[in-house]
């Protein structure tokens, strides 16, 4: 009888431990700090920079303006004056970002544009969805002042024997309609 109060109590515990690793898992993005689930990266809308919104000015046509922030996410057949560009992105390892901008027209010209707050600089914003871990040792894509000054001068090319042109042979077409 003392035999099945161990066992009974050894699976009662080991259900508990399962119990509650289940729940942590709920709660953290990986299993046993290794294995991490794929989560699936959902990026909607349009992305619009301070570059772009900068670029924009008042008195603008619906062209140019599609021409830079790209064609609306929500245009509503109620509101005809008024593009709706929405952008969310869910990145595993990055933080979740929102954006709406909302871009109001009088006919055919543009009359404001709000940004709903700050806009990243594009330059910001791929810092901000760069999942890398690893630091990024990238070389330089410019060489410095001084690494210019090093390179070796090139030869200066031969200079062409005869000074004359070199004259192409003639050519002789048939004619493109009859006589």
């Amino acid at each position: 009888m003392r035999s099945l109060s161990i066992t009974s109590c050894s699976t009662l515990a080991a259900s508990l431990l399962l119990l509650a690793g289940c729940q942590s898992l709920q709660s953290s993005d990986s299993f046993l700090g290794v294995i991490t689930p794929y989560k699936v990266e959902v990026v909607q809308g349009n992305v619009v920079t301070q570059e772009q919104a900068a670029a924009i000015k008042p008195g603008m046509s619906r062209a140019q303006v599609r021409d830079i922030l790209g064609s609306p996410l929500l245009t509503d057949p109620f509101h005809k004056d008024r593009w709706d560009y929405v952008f969310t992105i869910r990145r595993q390892g990055a933080e979740p970002q929102h954006r709406k901008i909302v871009v109001l027209f009088d006919g055919e010209t543009l009359k404001s544009i709000d940004t709903g707050g700050d806009l990243p600089a594009e330059r910001e914003f791929v810092a901000s969805i760069d999942t890398f871990k690893t630091s990024r040792n990238a070389p330089p894509l410019e060489l410095s002042e001084e690494q210019v000054k090093a390179l070796p001068v090139p030869a200066k090319p031969a200079a062409p024997e005869s000074a004359a042109p070199a004259k192409a042979p003639a050519r002789a077409y048939p004619p493109l309609e009859p006589r």
